[in-house]
């Protein structure tokens, strides 16, 4: 009964079911369980998507662990999975049963065997691409968000501050698109995945960025600086307003408390920007939920489209996301996995579940 039987209905395109409920990853009153739930039914502008793997994206879920002891209701959490198309809803041209896709984007997307996901936030996945990668999508689509709010150009610099699964994700496509990247973390670990992959500056303290930044920059300072850290890092941004050049910008990514001088931002004429999720989409029901497309004339990269941009980066070898996902564990296990990232942080990086 845990295997979908592999028989399709013609007429009504979708794979015939051969159960009725499944696992689901739920938190409520700041506990994590795992409960048989119903499947769901498909909708139009929906398709239903049988899950391979999810990720865990640690710091906005611990959030949402810790956030729930104040709520009644259970809270799925999650937001980035893989699978394959089981059915396909009435308005959905692009996806057909049997296609392997990514998704991204709560409450549609969690941590669960069977996803009813919007058609605009489920994209095809090639063949060749390994669906564990594909997997990552979400924060694929983050952090190519977060560099376009950078505005950068050929041949400018970042410096990206926080080398977790984003930071890294980050860090390599700003590599990839030719952008020079000045990365910092404190763990060695996570420098020398950057360091493997040809990124050659990755320093170890804030003295070290400082300096760096004045010897590439001929002391003008970087374009943008993309933080993403998360916490209470007091002082971190006036600390990047100082190493940006004239009117360069801060692009705040991670979950971090906002504490700046205006000083140095009215001195700089600097723009302090915040970068919302996947991009333009997120959070608009008219877009995600009832499947109405933005005009490209107006809006060029939705959140699909930041999503599908990923997946051709990962089709095309330009990212190497390997190193980064460092446990696969079956959905019985992720208890176990959420004690990790809170007892051994500097062990865990990117972990998906499997199902």
């Amino acid at each position: 009964p845990d295997q979908l039987e592999k028989r399709v209905n013609r007429s009504s395109n979708t794979i015939i079911r051969g159960r009725e409920t499944m696992k689901s990853v739920v938190v409520q009153s700041g506990q994590l369980y795992i409960k048989e739930v119903p499947l769901p039914e498909i909708k139009r502008n929906f398709l239903l998507v049988k899950t391979d793997y999810s990720a865990i994206s640690p710091g906005t879920e611990l959030l949402m662990i810790h956030r729930s002891r104040e709520l009644v209701n259970p809270l799925r959490i999650g937001y980035s999975a893989t699978g394959l198309v089981t059915e396909v809803g009435e308005g959905v041209t692009h996806l057909n049963v049997g296609d392997r896709v990514a998704c991204y984007g709560g409450p549609y997307v969690h941590h669960a065997e069977y996803l009813l996901v919007p058609k605009h936030l489920a994209v095809p996945v090639p063949s060749h691409v390994n669906p564990k990668e594909a997997a990552l999508v979400g924060l694929g689509a983050i952090a190519i968000h977060a560099l376009r709010q950078a505005d950068l150009r050929f041949g400018e610099h970042v410096v990206v501050i926080g080398l977790g699964v984003l930071g890294q994700i980050v860090a390599q496509i700003a590599h990839a698109a030719a952008f020079n990247v000045i990365a910092y973390d404190l763990l060695d670990e996570r420098r020398h995945i950057l360091e493997d992959i040809g990124i050659r500056t990755v320093c170890h303290s804030m003295d070290e960025i400082g300096v760096t930044v004045n010897k590439q920059t001929d002391g003008t300072g970087v374009d943008s600086v993309l933080l993403c850290a998360k916490g209470k890092k007091t002082g971190l941004i006036d600390q990047a307003l100082k190493w940006i050049r004239d009117r360069g910008n801060v692009v705040i990514v991670g979950d971090l408390e906002i504490e700046l001088s205006r000083e140095l931002m009215f001195k700089k004429e600097a723009q302090l920007l915040i970068s919302r999720a996947g991009g333009p989409g997120r959070y608009d029901t008219a877009y995600e939920r009832e499947g109405n497309p933005y005009p490209i004339g107006f809006i060029r990269w939705t959140e699909r489209n930041n999503m599908a941009e990923y997946i051709r980066l990962l089709s095309e070898g330009r990212l190497n996301i390997a190193p980064i996902i460092t446990e696969t564990v079956p959905i019985r296990e992720v208890n176990r996995v959420y004690r990790s990232f809170v007892e051994n942080p500097e062990k865990t990086l990117g972990v998906l579940i499997e199902y």
